[in-house]
């Protein structure tokens, strides 16, 4: 993208910037708030390319004045002074257009969302559960680092330790934006527990991450759900409570189910449910949106298809492996403990110049 166009395309964001600020300024717009919600997450998202667009003009205007002066100027002190300047701004523009250009892809409009979590115990029988249980407790650090806010939904646990099936809700700022990085099959090659030779096994787990839909998103009617209450279950199958609180939600047209018993209230647990089943029924759509993304072009977000084995965490060398850039630690205990922040600006570097190189390539 040539200086020229890249300041008509900055003009033509800056005028729709201000039109926007126009129309948020309309008091009747509060009457939709649907639209004014819409609205505003644009007016966000627009904010950051007009600060560094100003920037850019700014830098732009200062190249030209620099060379101008170098060109008239006969003080020869000046002139070394104009050059260095130039060099200056140049490599500064050079910085500011990669910026602007990363700023100007597309952003994935459930970014900004909170996520619903899935991690199911795969191959490997009761070493599958026990690593669910450790893939749930790294995002529960991870998140708790990003000040994340974990609430678990509902469990089914592993008879030797861990999770058959764990799901939980993470709220915060751009979770999805980041957990939807972690989609798709996680290998552990360990010693398990339960194995006498010290043999090394192989055991998978399943993360599925979707993006939270809000109350805009999809609209519900109670004649198409059902409710079913249960009591809520502990660990080793005891009753959490003895009360009927657990609750079970089916969606009668689509057939799906959801349940949530981490409440010992009721209520809580039908509005947890009834969140959880508003993002299902939206994540059906969803996946088609994915999956239309992966028919343009190879990208490193998950697919509809969650079956694509992503990472292996090999204990015996401590090492964690991402298939999907071949990119390689070996700090294995500390990733487990939740850092896992360096794997993930990996995989947006990767996505990004990906994007960048498509976008440049006019295939979109």
């Amino acid at each position: 993208m040539s200086e020229n166009s890249l300041l008509i395309k900055l003009e033509g964001i800056n005028q729709k910037y201000k039109a926007l600020q126009e129309q948020l300024s309309d008091p009747a717009l509060v009457q939709d708030m649907k639209k004014y919600v819409a609205l505003n997450k644009e007016y966000a998202e627009i904010e950051p390319v007009v600060e560094a667009g100003a920037a850019y003009k700014n830098a732009v205007k200062e190249l030209e004045v620099a060379k101008e002066m170098l060109q008239t100027e006969k003080d020869e002190e000046l002139k070394e002074f104009a050059k260095e300047e130039i060099d200056s701004l140049e490599e500064q523009i050079e910085l500011m257009e990669q910026q602007i250009k990363i700023l100007l892809i597309p952003v994935d409009p459930e970014d900004s969302k909170n996520a619903i979590v899935e991690i199911r115990a795969g191959t490997g029988g009761d070493e599958a559960s026990i690593f669910a249980g450790d893939l749930f407790r790294m995002y529960s650090r991870f998140a708790e680092k990003n000040r994340w806010k974990v609430e678990m939904t509902d469990f089914s646990e592993g008879t030797s330790g861990g999770f058959k099936e764990v799901i939980f809700k993470v709220t915060g700022k751009e979770v999805y934006g980041i957990m939807k990085y972690e989609s798709g099959v996680h290998r552990v090659q360990r010693v398990p527990q339960t194995e006498t030779q010290g043999r090394v096994h192989t055991s998978a787990a399943s993360v599925a991450v979707l993006p939270e839909a809000d109350e805009f998103d999809i609209e519900l009617h109670e004649k198409d759900i059902r409710k079913d209450t249960f009591c809520s279950s502990g660990p080793g199958g005891q009753s959490v409570n003895t009360t009927y609180s657990a609750i079970r939600l089916t969606h009668i047209p689509s057939g799906l189910v959801v349940q949530c018993q981490d409440e010992k209230s009721q209520l809580k647990n039908y509005d947890k449910a009834l969140a959880e089943l508003r993002t299902r029924l939206y994540n059906l759509e969803h996946e088609k949106y994915l999956n239309e993304i992966a028919s343009k072009r190879k990208t490193m977000v998950s697919t509809g298809d969650r079956s694509a084995k992503v990472r292996t965490y090999n204990y015996p060398q401590s090492r964690v492996t991402d298939h999907r850039i071949n990119y390689t630690m070996h700090n294995l205990q500390v990733f487990m403990d939740g850092e896992i922040q360096e794997v993930i600006d990996q995989l947006q570097i990767a996505e990004n110049t990906e994007r960048l190189k498509h976008d440049s390539s006019g295939t979109e």
